[in-house]
Parts: structure tokens; sequence; C-alpha cells
């Protein structure tokens, strides 16, 4: 008699039982993937909050280790007493810079904005007794320019309401920050117990020097963008530089994007001196030529010697895919995942040949 088509699994043999639990099990798998892929489209928002956090917490974990560490009429300070003194600290810095640092800033964009539009044709009359002046089609630039400015400034008050908006995500994912430093081993540790002892144990340790590595990285690359910052700032105010205060801020942002950073602010920088002279835009060039070669051969090697060896390009493939995908944010995070990246990939990827050498 022929068996029915949904026959029991009683009176199936063992191995057709196996095989149907087999399918089984990897039909409820696939069901299961597709459920958490969907369930993070609809939280792609929220989960980008809690990794952001997430990951500077993992940033700022080293530091605040290296602050219990530290003795205190002869006692360590608890965790929480090092988060605490770590947040005084930053905001100290933010509040300084934000009262001190920041008005300058601003008055010399918003006198930079105001100006401009009146210098476009003085600098279009400059442009047009250079050789090449017909060629390069300066009344067009000229043109695209001004529609550009109208277009920026536009973006700039509509996008207001946007940013504004910004800020319940920027306080929730400081506050996530802060209850991962506090909290984060608890899941750190339920993290680690998915896998056996083995696996664990090298993951452990691959995961604490990523850490530590990416620490190592935001630590010096802050360093070298305040370093240039400030260096940038003197000397163009001691050439007398228009809007100095703004442009040696501009130089230390960018600083963080290799090569089109530099190249793009040195580029403005340059243009605005020769707006007023040309001698000051060959000082302005003579600084930055002699101060790549300071960067280079002194301050980074020093300064970076233990962080991730990132080279430009991928720095900046982290920050163009992190950008498209989350915008500021992602361009925020892109560097330090492409650190924690570079660390998993070199553990569990990167063959080493130990005879070669």
């Amino acid at each position: 008699m022929e068996q029915p088509p949904l026959a029991l699994d009683i009176n199936l043999t063992p191995e057709q039982r196996q095989s149907r639990t087999f399918i089984r099990g990897h039909i409820l798998f696939a069901f299961g993937i597709v459920i958490l892929l969907y369930l993070a489209w609809l939280l792609g928002k929220e989960l980008m909050i809690i990794y952001v956090s997430a990951l500077f917490a993992a940033v700022l974990m080293p530091i605040v280790i290296r602050i219990t560490e530290f003795k205190f009429r002869g006692r360590h300070p608890s965790r929480p007493i090092a988060i605490v003194l770590l947040i005084v600290g930053v905001a100290l810095l933010l509040g300084l810079f934000f009262m001190v640092g920041l008005p300058p800033v601003l008055r010399d964009l918003n006198q930079f904005s105001t100006e401009l539009p009146s210098r476009i044709p003085g600098i279009v009359a400059k442009a047009k007794k250079l050789p090449i002046a017909n060629r390069l089609g300066v009344d067009a630039i000229a043109s695209r320019a001004e529609s550009a400015l109208a277009t920026t400034a536009s973006y700039l008050v509509t996008a207001l309401p946007n940013w504004i908006s910004h800020l319940f995500d920027i306080l929730t994912a400081l506050f996530l920050c802060i209850y991962f430093m506090l909290e984060g081993e608890h899941a750190y540790s339920f993290f680690l117990s998915l896998f056996p002892p083995a696996p664990r144990l090298r993951l452990d340790l691959t995961l604490r020097r990523a850490e530590l590595k990416m620490s190592k990285w935001l630590i010096g690359q802050g360093l070298l963008m305040l370093i240039l910052g400030v260096s940038s700032t003197i000397a163009f105010g001691l050439l007398h530089v228009r809007y100095f205060l703004l442009l040696g801020f501009l130089m230390g942002l960018f600083n963080l994007i290799p090569v089109a950073g530099g190249v793009f602010t040195i580029t403005a920088a340059a243009g605005i001196a020769a707006v007023d002279s040309w001698p000051k835009m060959l000082g302005v060039i003579a600084f930055y030529v002699v101060y790549i070669n300071i960067e280079n051969a002194y301050l980074t090697p020093r300064i970076m010697s233990s962080s991730v060896d990132l080279s430009g390009l991928t720095v900046l493939i982290a920050l163009l895919c992190g950008t498209a995908l989350a915008g500021i944010t992602g361009a925020l995070v892109a560097v330090p995942t492409a650190a924690l990246i570079a660390v998993l990939l070199d553990e569990y990827a990167v063959h080493k040949d130990n005879s070669l050498g």
C-alpha cells in the first residue's frame, strides 16, 4: 500500500527522520535570518545609535581603565567615578571650546559668507589676467560659484530644523555610551559565551587588542588634528590671511581625511590669501609644505606608531562608505570601524608565513 504524502515521523526510517530534521532546521534558520534582516531594516536608525554608542564606549574604556589606575589619597577610583571624571573632563574641554574657540570661528564664517559675493568680481578680474583664463572659462565658473553659494545658504537655513531634531538622537547615544561603559562587560561576556571555550579565548584577546588600538588611534588622530589646527591658525595669523581662525579650524578638522582633506583646505586657504596678494599665497603654501614634511618625518611616526596601521586609501574608502551609508554619523565611526575590521582580518584572514623574513 502506498505511503501517504504526509507520513508521520514514527513511520519513517532513522535516516529519513534525520534528513527531515536537517531540512526543517535549515528552513527555520533561513526563516529566522529573513526575520532578523527585516527587523534590522525597520530598526536601522536605532541599531545605528546602539552601534555608535557601543563603539565609542569601547574606544573610551581604555581611558576609563587608565583613570582607575591612578591613586587619589591612597585609593583607586571606581569605574563609575572614573566615567564621571572622563565626562566632566570632556564637558570642560567642549565648554572651553564653545566659549573661547567657536565664537571667533563663527564670526569669520559669517564675515566670509557676507563678503564673498562682493569679492567674486575682484577674484574673477584677477583670474582673467592669468594666461590660461580663456581655456578655464572663468566667467562660467564665477556664475556657478554664485549659484552654489545661494543654494548652500538656502540649504543651511532649511536644514537647521533637521539638525535640531537630531539632538535627541545625540543625547540618546550619549546615555547609551555611558551605560555601555558601566554595564557593557555583562553584554560582552554573554556575547563571548556563544562561542566554544577555545575560539572564545582567541576572540576575546583579538577584540581587546582592537579596543586598545582604536583608542590609541583616536587619541593620536586627535593630537595630529589639534597640532595642525593650532599651527595653521598661528601661521595664517602671522601672514595676516583673512579668516585665519576659520581656516585654521578647517585645516585641523579636515586632517581626518588623508590627502584629500589637506588638498581641499590648503587650496581654500591659498585662494583666500591670493585675493589679497600673491606673497601671502606663497607663504601659505610654504607653511603647508614645511608642516607636511615635519608631520610625516617626526609627528606621525611618534604619535601614531602604536595605533592601527591604516593606509590613507583605507581611511578614505572607509570615510566614503560610512558617509554613503549613514551620513555624518557614518563618517564619524568609519575609521574606528575600519580599524576593528583590520584587526579581525589580521587575526582570522591573513595567512602569515613565519618562515619568511
